[in-house]
């Protein structure tokens, strides 16, 4: 039977005055999240948590339906969890937008999401915004979710070099995100696991400082308990110009 363990560290960083991530680490469910807020501070804060906050209760309530999908023994790309997934954060994305509409003061706000549920060997991701999934098998490193801004279409559209991007005064625009429309599109990604896999989930505060063959290393190079904490500092001793955020989860059996 396939098994996990998980850590994870949220830090403000060096430059901002509060943290607006949001992280969840509920190893029950099999369920990690990343959510970076936005929409100044109070807005930014309340997006992340209740994002978070939102898609740990749907994922609950749906292991406890006549049709628990956590029980679903079928194939991955059959799998009813990618669908609970991309619920969850369907979900969360609505009760940020009906929460901004009642609160003047939260008017705007949204969060990215990055999201992992793990059962057996099934690794699902359900994406949306810059926050990203890394993946580490065997000595390669995969980010397994594609960046929804304005700076990834226009090296797609072969506009930019990624190198620009790095450098790109726009890189903080985002083109999708959760609660600032009511709706949102929710990529969801599947991945069949081994013993030894590593995955990462990361606000833009680390992927903007640390590249993925340093999160390769670390994966590979410290214990899973360790990285969360390494790669923030790694990040911080470089400018920490945002929050930084990661969750580090590895299959040990």
């Amino acid at each position: 039977m396939a098994s996990y363990k998980s850590a994870a560290h949220s830090d403000v960083g060096m430059k901002r005055e509060h943290n607006e991530d949001s992280f969840l680490v509920n190893e029950d469910l099999g369920l990690y999240v990343v959510c970076d807020g936005m929409g100044g501070h109070a807005g930014g804060e309340t997006a992340s948590r209740l994002a978070v906050q939102t898609i740990e209760r749907e994922l609950i309530s749906a292991r406890l339906r006549a049709d628990n999908p956590f029980k679903d023994q079928r194939p991955l790309a059959e799998s009813p969890l990618a669908e609970a997934l991309r619920e969850a954060v369907e979900g969360a994305c609505a009760a940020v937008f009906r929460t901004s509409r009642k609160n003047p003061e939260l008017a705007g706000m949204g969060t990215t999401c990055i999201s992992l549920l793990m059962q057996g060997d099934h690794a699902i991701v359900g994406h949306v915004g810059d926050s990203r999934a890394y993946m580490v098998r065997a000595g390669e490193v995969w980010q397994l979710s594609e960046d929804h801004s304005l700076v990834n279409e226009q090296v797609r559209a072969g506009l930019l070099t990624s190198e620009e991007a790095k450098h790109s005064r726009l890189k903080n625009i985002i083109t999708r995100s959760v609660g600032f429309e009511e709706d949102v599109l929710v990529d969801v990604i599947g991945v069949e696991t081994q013993p030894g896999d590593r995955f990462l989930l990361c606000s833009d505060g680390l992927s903007n400082l640390v590249d993925a063959t340093e999160i390769r290393d670390a994966l590979e190079q410290a214990d899973v308990a360790d990285v969360p904490s390494r790669l923030v500092q790694l990040a911080n001793a470089r400018g920490g110009d945002d929050n930084i955020t990661v969750v580090a989860i590895e299959r040990v059996g």
